[in-house]
């Protein structure tokens, strides 16, 4: 499929997705209690909630017409009851063709991004690439979220962990949390918000294409087409070591780091869960082999490799 061609289906899909998962009670239309032909609102129902006309609405969804106004997308996403997040996924899939059809740039580990962990002393800290590959973590980072991985394996693209994959493919990342559907979501609507700015990216295509095969539940998720936007998310975790902790996950954009992020997990001062913490990282030793953070060469590149499982 050519570029312009793929930047009409996912416009065109997103609009008819998100459509059909709002009823006429939603956005204050009468439903008349008629059996509908198909879920959600019609198309001649949305063109007159956003003041568009049907005709140029259909043609949007078909992918017919390209680069709409901004005052239009907006009308649009008000109509379907977007978010923030999902206000400026619909920008992004209408943009500019050449632009949007990037594709993301090799993700390095630099030294100053090490250093900006270890700033962060003993708070769990993982940094993550836009395709969510892990590219490094510190002690406690490792411990908290992976300890069933080798504490080297963001080392090298071979080993390389990817928190998409874990969440849906690997046991101890699902146990991990007590509320996993809602991580879930989570996990495919950032996933969603980058396909959206990247989607000639052969390794999301390639981690999309595995996680629709391998998982139901991504694959559902997957078709909803939801959007996440990066932030704070309060998660309750189950952790073999220590037991229950109620924990904040803090993402950071690293500077000047490509959409690189730094994920740092913190509980509430004086709390149990911060005690958790502390005893997590009270039974972790230094090594000789495992330094505070995990040192790949510096620049090395972060690429995803679809085929590594967890």
């Amino acid at each position: 499929m050519d570029e312009t061609a793929h930047g009409k289906s996912l416009l065109g899909e997103f609009l008819s997705r998100r459509r059909a998962q709002l009823k006429p009670a939603d956005v204050g239309l009468p439903d008349y209690g008629d059996r509908r032909r198909v879920p959600g609102l019609r198309r001649e129902e949305l063109a007159q909630l956003a003041g568009v006309s049907v005709a140029y609405y259909i043609r949007l969804e078909q992918g017919l017409s390209l680069n709409a106004s901004p005052q239009v997308l907006d009308a649009l996403a008000t109509a379907l009851r977007l978010d923030d997040a999902e206000r400026r996924h619909l920008h992004t899939l209408s943009g500019d063709v050449r632009q949007s059809r990037r594709r993301l740039p090799a993700e390095r580990v630099t030294e100053a991004v090490r250093q900006l962990v270890d700033a962060f002393g003993d708070s769990p800290v993982v940094v993550l690439g836009q395709r969510s590959d892990i590219l490094t973590w510190n002690r406690t980072g490792h411990a908290l979220f992976a300890g069933h991985l080798a504490p080297d394996s963001p080392d090298q693209a071979a080993t390389r962990p990817n928190t998409a994959r874990m969440v849906f493919l690997d046991a101890h990342t699902r146990d991990l949390y007590v509320d996993w559907p809602r991580k879930a979501r989570d996990v495919v609507g950032k996933l969603r918000q980058v396909v959206g700015k990247y989607p000639d990216d052969p390794h999301l295509a390639s981690l999309v294409g595995e996680l629709t095969m391998r998982s139901p539940q991504f694959a559902t998720l997957w078709a909803q087409h939801r959007v996440r936007a990066w932030g704070m998310n309060e998660y309750r975790m189950r952790h073999p070591m220590v037991g229950e902790l109620d924990v904040l996950q803090h993402s950071l954009p690293v500077p000047r780091g490509q959409g690189i992020r730094l994920v740092v997990t913190t509980a509430a001062p004086g709390s149990a869960s911060q005690a958790a913490l502390r005893l997590l990282n009270q039974t972790l030793q230094p090594t000789a082999d495992m330094p505070a953070t995990a040192r790949p060469a510096a620049g090395t590149p972060a690429h995803v490799v679809p085929s590594v499982r967890p």
